[in-house]
């Protein structure tokens, strides 16, 4: 499906309360991955509120050392994000440090707890981590629709499957990458991550 197509469809839903959860390291190593392009985070969220309203846009970022991500995390607050970040575990692994730090548990606990106050009406998940599926399950259980946005190469199958429906960021190509002039939104990791 076109960018514009996606983004006119759900203009008939604008009494629909969404919820935006974004895995920011699994989106940014998608984008890098595949795209080999920086994404435009205002336009990746124009494509999970869709016209609906904004009930939440909640950014998962890990705070690295020795990046400074102040400008980044000041842009993405200006675009309506909420941003939180985790403190990374650090592993020596041979020569090199690696660090471990996901947000899968903070997702999940923040889409349950929002879930539970009956204000919203869909779930836009934006990574492609398999071990959401049974908070997908969890939130369809509860009635509440649950959109997956993600990079197909890098999500898992049985994501796809449980989601109510499912949105190839890949296909968006062109749409979702930032233009070279606002470069400041861009990379914010250049650092080895496990999950």
């Amino acid at each position: 499906m076109k960018p514009h197509d996606l983004l006119a469809r759900d203009s008939m839903q604008s009494h629909l309360n969404v919820a935006v959860f974004v895995d920011m390291q699994n989106i940014y190593y998608g984008a890098k991955n595949t795209l080999r392009k920086k994404v435009d985070f205002k336009r990746l969220l124009h494509i999970g509120v869709r016209g609906r309203r904004l009930y939440r846009a909640i950014a998962y970022l890990i705070n690295l050392d020795r990046v400074n991500q102040d400008s980044f995390i000041y842009v993405l607050r200006n675009l309506g994000y909420e941003v939180k970040l985790k403190e990374p575990k650090k592993f020596y692994n041979w020569d090199r440090v690696e660090y471990k730090a996901d947000w899968d548990m903070g997702i999940a606990i923040d889409a349950i707890a929002m879930a539970e106050n009956g204000k919203i009406d869909v779930v836009v998940l934006m990574s492609g981590d398999g071990d959401f599926v049974d908070l997908v399950n969890f939130l369809k259980a509860k009635g509440i629709k649950v959109e997956v946005i993600s990079f197909r190469t890098i999500t898992a199958k049985e994501l796809i499957q449980a989601a109510n429906e499912y949105i190839d960021l890949e296909e968006m190509g062109e749409y979702i990458v930032l233009e070279e002039k606002d470069d400041e939104v861009g990379d914010n990791s250049s650092r080895s991550f496990r999950s």
